[in-house]
């Protein structure tokens, strides 16, 4: 009878210490369970980011006495405008350039408006070719590597100079190939062939816009599309002119 009385409590109390730990366990998990899942309901989204960190345009020479001597002049002009008009809804930075503006004239009317709008940082008339001069190299968005989107004349000379320095100072350029040209235009392939065996991406204005946003839940995707609906004429119009199989 003694043997009975002892061994119950010692069974009662093994059973215990198995099960009762158990329910804990699991109550305890699914208390983590439903303060996780709270927590990742009330955390806010991450912001969208920007796929380029540092871009910058460049507006090379585009002057009027050019207007009749360089091939498709009107569509380097018009994809210009549209690059301009991005860069006004993205808040890019711009950098302008006139060759011997005294006798070579100002930048083409066209373009004024949409420069007004713009934040410019440098409208420099320069002697040399490369547009990459102490004015413009100095500026703190050359800091770190730059994103670079060069557009204008001519292909072969001052766009192909521009590009290969920025190259060298360690900055990503993007020759944008519906917004460049040239007098002849088969100096243009010849050029663009260079400047992508030299490490520059030679690409499409639209393409680097795009590139530019990475992401359509920026804030600005919507003006951007807005955009590129209001200019899909101008644009296939350059590309037709400008590109077409040069590339």
């Amino acid at each position: 009878m003694s043997l009975r009385v002892c061994f119950k409590p010692t069974i009662t109390s093994t059973l215990g210490r198995q099960f009762t730990p158990v329910a804990s366990i699991i109550s305890t998990q699914a208390r983590s369970y439903s303060i996780l899942n709270r927590a990742t309901m009330s955390s806010p989204a991450p912001a969208p980011q920007r796929r380029f960190e540092n871009p910058a345009v460049f507006v090379c020479d585009i002057q009027e006495k050019f207007r009749p001597a360089i091939h498709e002049f009107d569509k380097v002009i018009s994809t210009t405008s549209k690059l301009l008009r991005a860069s006004t809804v993205l808040s890019l930075p711009v950098f302008v350039t006139t060759q011997n503006r005294s006798r070579l004239g100002d930048t083409v009317a066209e373009l004024k408006p949409h420069l007004a709008r713009t934040t410019v940082k440098a409208d420099i008339d320069k002697t040399r070719f490369s547009m990459f001069i102490p004015p413009i190299l100095s500026d703190p968005v050359f800091s770190s590597p730059a994103q670079v989107a060069i557009v204008g004349i001519e292909s072969h000379i001052c766009v192909t100079q521009t590009a290969l320095d920025l190259l060298a100072a360690g900055h990503k350029v993007y020759v944008l190939a519906d917004g460049v040209s040239s007098t002849n235009k088969e100096e243009v392939p010849i050029a663009l062939a260079r400047l992508r065996q030299a490490g520059a991406v030679v690409t499409s204005s639209e393409s680097w816009i795009y590139e530019l946003m990475g992401d359509a839940a920026v804030p600005e995707f919507k003006g951007i599309v807005n955009l590129v609906k209001d200019t899909g004429k101008e644009t296939k119009g350059a590309l037709g002119g400008l590109v077409g199989s040069k590339i």
